[in-house]
């Protein structure tokens, strides 16, 4: 116990729980825009039982992947079509391609799914028709899809269980608490509902970046790295990543305060014709 309480421990929990916080933001979204879709009296329980189950396999996730990634670093497959696709496979590889898919095809989905008709007189009286057990395990499978990025980022940092154990269960226990209040504010605010599904659009492409260098950087071998029609698969810098978040909400803000000037500007221009005396 004594070894673990070090200034070195003490600091790499300290920068686990801020990365475990920036990256746990697109699933806080997630977790937020997903649970809307259960029964409404569900919907608490839905939010709290999610992030319950899902950080209790994240530990065990945590558990496995410390043993998987140096078991499964090595590529069992190179994929060797010149001019079409080339590079290695990897255990990460395949996680990072399965986990951006299927969080774009989330996102397209439902953005589809807003712009129907049926979606604008049923979605918030019936709960979209979903289940809460089908919400919690969406909520459950998208939270690993999601903690791959982080687990990988949190054992760049130290591979001491423990510490990575505390920073998982930190991150869990700060969703459970901001968890309700996201999904207060989407509900009160819709707009940035949409401003949250093409976040996780981008989170998905950021995943499929991911992917390029995963095998070539296990093996340390830089041929390795995925080319798709002649050009490497790169992954999008957090930098850029973060750069487009902040930009996304910034345009939003800007449309948002744009449209409440213009229906301000109509609503005093209806009420200067409706005050202005007739004509004798």
């Amino acid at each position: 116990m004594a070894d673990l309480l070090t200034l070195e421990n003490l600091g790499n929990l300290l920068m686990l729980c801020f990365l475990q916080a920036v990256l746990g933001f697109d699933n806080l979204l997630y977790i937020s825009i997903q649970s809307q879709r259960a029964p409404v009296a569900q919907q608490k329980a839905v939010r709290f039982w999610g992030i319950i189950i899902a950080v209790v396999l994240r530990v065990v996730l945590l558990f496995a992947m410390v043993y998987l990634i140096e078991l499964l670093a090595q590529p069992f497959f190179v994929l060797d079509w010149p001019g079409y696709i080339e590079g290695g496979v990897n255990f990460a590889t395949i996680v990072f391609v399965f986990g951006g898919v299927f969080i774009m095809y989330t996102a397209v989905k439902e953005i589809a799914h807003m712009l129907s008709v049926d979606h604008l007189g049923t979605d918030m009286a019936n709960g979209r028709g979903m289940s809460a057990a089908k919400a919690v395990g969406l909520i459950v499978m998208m939270n690993l899809i999601f903690s791959f990025d982080s687990v990988l980022s949190a054992l760049a940092i130290t591979h001491v269980f423990p510490i990575l154990a505390a920073a998982i269960l930190l991150s869990g226990l700060a969703m459970l608490v901001l968890a309700d209040g996201v999904t207060a504010f989407l509900e009160k605010n819709r707009m940035y509902e949409v401003l949250g599904l093409f976040i996780l659009l981008i989170v998905g492409v950021v995943l499929l970046g991911e992917a390029g260098p995963a095998a070539a950087h296990a093996a340390h071998d830089p041929s390795l790295q995925i080319r798709i029609l002649g050009y490497e698969l790169i992954p999008m810098s957090k930098t850029t990543f973060y750069f487009s978040v902040v930009v996304l909400f910034i345009v939003e803000a800007v449309q948002s305060g744009y449209s409440r000037k213009l229906a301000a500007e109509r609503l005093a221009r209806r009420q200067s014709r409706v005050s202005a005396p007739g004509p004798h």
